[in-house]
């Protein structure tokens, strides 16, 4: 063993040597030569000899258990202090309390976001009522969201974790509240991560006034070349070379319009003002209203469609033209991605463990890849496969449509069979209680 070796050694030693855990080993080593001393003195020299040696059994076996409890204990302190810095790194909030709400961890980020010092929180039993101390109102409302004044839910009542967003004056707070337990699964508490999303709102309005200055910009000119171009087509002594010059101009330019209203609707959804105005209204005659505008482009494409809807009236609190343009949406995707005599299945039934109706758009076409299906809803993504079909087309229509549908209290999701088909389903709440008071933006990473 090298010189260096030796030194690296007996630091080791001297470090282990000299943990608490082995306190009890040295006062026992005292014990042993003192007894030892005694033994020889009083007792035959064997007996002394087999005493001593029981004694040093002993104390390996002291020394060892000793020695790997202090490895043991001293590896749990390196990772709590490990923890300890994580946690005290983490740029978000995070509160830890038991299950009477007594605050356990209250890490700094959190302190800046509460304007609370950990020393005078930690140890508190939170209820309510804190939410009448102005000092701690903000804390209260995040502990108990109810207490909030604008609350939107990303997950269910009975799923962990919950994650809800927290709107205030000045302040805007993504919660994640989620469980603490044992081996055996009983509840120790429950812990909070709070994501100060003030600023990341403030930049998403930013971006959502530029796209609607610059959409509003190119909607002027484009709305005087489309009417120009509309007035040419309809003139009969123009050419027919030129005429179908003029057509397919007037092609592009409606399908360029329709791009930037389509911009305009994202950036208003993004903004929380699109503007809904919701009345009551019997779901199975709005689908079969819907359904009616779209046999024209289903007579274009060959494609059958099917309603089956259940006994009697299911009424729902709606906006009948946001929803329309959102069940427009996937009729007309389910129509133009369809195979050459497809067909096209409504259903529509209730829910019967829940107070939702739930629509299912249904056709025989081309499917959606299963990789591709956890994008299917973010803006301007289009299927790998749809654009061989369909070489125009925005890829803004699903991110509207679920907007929509999350705005009027239900889910939107997709299932689908490469090559037979894709089913969408959509649910609404038939008890308005169960709208979000205010517009609700569908983020494409929740």
């Amino acid at each position: 063993m090298t010189k260096k070796n030796w030194r690296v050694f007996f630091n080791y030693a001297k470090f282990y040597l000299a943990l608490p855990e082995l306190r009890l080993f040295w006062i026992f080593i005292f014990v042993v030569l003192v007894v030892s001393l005694i033994n020889y003195v009083f007792l035959p020299t064997s007996w002394a000899l087999i005493v001593f040696g029981f004694f040093i059994i002993t104390g390996i076996t002291n020394f060892t258990f000793g020695l790997r409890f202090s490895r043991v204990n001293n590896q749990m302190k390196t990772e709590r202090n490990q923890l300890t810095g994580i946690i005290v790194s983490l740029k978000d909030g995070l509160i830890a309390y038991d299950p009477n709400f007594k605050i356990i961890l209250f890490n700094r980020a959190a302190s800046e976001i509460f304007d609370l010092s950990s020393q005078e929180i930690i140890g508190q039993v939170f209820d309510p009522n804190f939410v009448q101390k102005p000092r701690y109102r903000l804390l209260a409302q995040t502990m108990f969201p109810s207490l909030a004044p604008i609350v939107v839910r990303h997950s269910s009542a009975d799923v962990w974790p919950q994650i809800v967003d927290i709107s205030f004056d000045n302040l805007e707070l993504r919660v994640l509240t989620n469980r603490i337990v044992d081996p055996a699964g009983g509840l120790l508490g429950f812990f909070k991560i709070i994501s100060d999303r003030t600023r990341e709102k403030e930049l998403l309005r930013s971006k959502s006034e530029f796209i609607t200055i610059a959409a509003h910009q190119l909607r002027t000119p484009l709305t005087g070349i489309n009417w120009t171009l509309e007035t040419l087509a309809g003139n009969p002594n123009l050419p027919v070379e030129q005429g179908q010059v003029v057509k397919d101009g007037l092609v592009a330019s409606q399908r360029l319009l329709r791009v930037v209203n389509d911009l305009l609707d994202v950036a208003k959804i993004e903004e929380g003002r699109f503007g809904y105005e919701f009345d009551n209204v019997d779901l199975i005659e709005f689908t079969a209203s819907t359904l009616a505008t779209a046999t024209v482009l289903a007579k274009e494409y060959g494609i059958k469609l099917y309603f089956e809807k259940p006994e009697g009236a299911i009424i729902c609190r709606i906006d009948s033209n946001k929803l329309k343009l959102a069940f427009s949406n996937l009729i007309d995707n389910a129509i133009k991605y369809n195979i050459a005599n497809g067909e096209v299945l409504v259903k529509i039934e209730k829910l019967k463990d829940r107070p939702f109706a739930q629509v299912s758009i249904k056709d025989t076409g081309i499917g959606i890849p299963p990789e591709e299906l956890s994008r299917l809803f973010k803006k301007f993504y289009r299927g790998s496969n749809v654009v061989k079909v369909e070489t125009t087309g925005s890829g803004l229509g699903l991110y509207i449509t679920k907007n929509i549908i999350r705005r009027h209290g239900g889910e939107l999701w997709a299932e689908s069979v490469l090559e037979r088909g894709t089913t969408f389903y959509f649910t609404l709440p038939t008890d308005p209680k169960l709208i979000p008071a205010k517009e609700v933006i569908y983020e494409e990473g929740i």
